[in-house]
């Protein structure tokens, strides 16, 4: 059985044991979070779609750690006016693995 579920702004499609990088969560390694904004839950057939979540519906995972992606480089310039910035940027990340699907 798998789901697809929001957050962060983003949709997952998980299903138990799924590792997943989402935005940053404020939670600490180790804990446990809870989606309950579930957009559709099943297998094949037996689909239940929501308008817009599914009620009843609900994704438990654990934290397993808290870090930020790889630093990507953001180069502005115009050519011919000496005009150059560099700038970097590291996007913080929560890793999280799915532990039970409930529809």
């Amino acid at each position: 059985m798998y789901a697809i579920l929001e957050t962060g702004g983003k949709q997952y499609r998980v299903k138990e044991g799924d590792v997943i990088y989402v935005e940053k969560l404020e939670l600490e390694d180790g804990a446990e979070v809870n989606f309950d904004k579930v957009l559709a839950v099943g297998d094949g057939a037996d689909m239940k779609v929501g308008s817009p979540y599914v009620g009843g519906a609900a994704v438990t995972g654990k934290v397993l750690k808290n870090g930020k992606n790889k630093k990507v480089i953001v180069f502005k310039y115009n050519s011919k006016k000496n005009y150059r910035r560099r700038q970097g940027h590291r996007q913080p990340y929560t890793k999280i693995e799915i532990e039970a699907v409930k529809a």
